[in-house]
């Protein structure tokens, strides 16, 4: 079905090219070769510093005679690739019938079966877009928001988006996300006065207030979750002193703890929550959140319906309508239109061998063809 691109050559194409996040380089060079010759105007660009940059950003548009602008996104960087793969994490192998290689699943094979998904639709049909960035993976600072921003300023806005990532579970087809819980990292230093254990008089020991700070927020239900969405969770990453002596009351003590939170919840809220929790305990405790990213949700309408109906007419499964997992761009690209996430099967992404079955990788690229051709009717 995909008339003169097979997706499996792309995808293997692809992960050849490394692209550890943050990306840049030879990897956008493969896909601008292959989006180019199908009649897409390519643009490519670099942003950000060290640390977190330089990332670099694909936005690649086809446009067609009908009204529909469809927009695809997804990212080429890829976690390391760790120690104690098979073969070469970059060297991508065929054997038996799966793709091994960092990123198959996660998800330069989603980017090479819509590519090919784009090639076998007709060009006059509608408009396509790709919006692919090289920091999704990373801290996702320089990547996504920026590309919006760049499509803010020439006027490009889909009418509808599908992000690529592998939602999965059990077989292609089984989930697609319709939305994503907020992400917030809170941190917490409780200040005290360094002095010799057997003076406690003329010290000030931060522990005992940190403990009870954290005893407090322990007690703290958010709430019982929605129709779309579990119950949001406070949980504690880290509790760390640093003290090395077994004599010496420390001079601070701090934790930090992460909140997944469902849309009934905001992040400045709950890291507000959080400071007033630990300033009851202790006025001087000092409270610092980062927020990943804001719940979201596109409830099941046109969107998610067309999507299920191309899943159902390519491999007989009805998708269950999900929210659950951690964090995706999506959560920024919800603010330009109706935003839902389909993907490959998600059991080996992030590990060891990472590996798609050659058969869904081809059977995904047909769904994503009739995904297009039913946003264009």
């Amino acid at each position: 079905m995909t008339h003169g691109i097979d997706p499996l050559d792309l995808a293997k194409a692809l992960i050849a090219a490394p692209s550890v996040t943050p990306a840049t380089g030879a990897v956008f060079d493969v896909l601008e070769a292959a989006l180019a010759p199908l009649g897409f105007t390519v643009e490519r660009f670099i942003d950000g510093i060290e640390p977190d940059g330089p990332v670099e950003n694909l936005l690649a548009v086809r446009t067609g005679k009908g009204p529909v602008h469809f927009g695809f996104a997804g990212h080429l960087d890829v976690v390391p690739p760790g120690v104690g793969w098979t073969g070469d994490a970059f060297d991508p192998q065929v054997r038996g019938e799966l793709l091994y290689g960092r990123g198959a699943v996660d998800m330069k094979g989603a980017i090479a079966a819509f590519v090919a998904a784009a090639a076998a639709t007709p060009a006059e049909a509608g408009t396509i877009s790709l919006i692919v960035t090289g920091d999704e993976e990373g801290p996702a600072v320089f990547g996504t928001r920026a590309l919006m921003e760049h499509m803010d300023a020439r006027g490009i806005r889909p009418d509808m988006i599908l992000v690529g990532e592998p939602t999965s579970v059990q077989r292609l087809g089984d989930m697609v996300k319709i939305g994503r819980r907020g992400s917030v990292n809170i941190w917490i230093d409780v200040p005290g006065t360094q002095g010799h254990v057997a003076y406690p008089h003329l010290a000030d020991n931060p522990i005992p207030k940190l403990v009870r700070i954290l005893a407090a927020i322990d007690t703290v239900t958010l709430d019982e979750g929605t129709e779309w969405f579990q119950p949001s969770n406070i949980e504690f990453t880290d509790i760390e002193v640093g003290n090395g002596a077994t004599n010496v009351i420390p001079a601070s003590a701090r934790a930090r703890l992460s909140i997944r939170f469902n849309d009934q919840q905001k992040g400045a809220e709950l890291v507000q929550m959080i400071e007033r929790i630990a300033r009851d305990v202790e006025p001087a405790a000092k409270v610092v959140g980062k927020i990943s990213g804001e719940a979201f949700l596109t409830p099941p309408g046109e969107l998610s319906a067309l999507v299920a109906e191309a899943i159902h007419a390519e491999t007989d499964v009805m998708p269950e309508m999900s929210t659950t997992g951690g964090t995706s761009d999506a959560r920024f690209l919800h603010a330009l239109c109706p935003v839902v996430e389909f993907g490959l099967t998600n059991a080996t992404m992030h590990k060891l061998d990472e590996a798609v079955a050659v058969e869904d990788l081809r059977t995904l690229a047909a769904i994503y063809r009739g995904v297009l051709m039913r946003a264009f009717l």
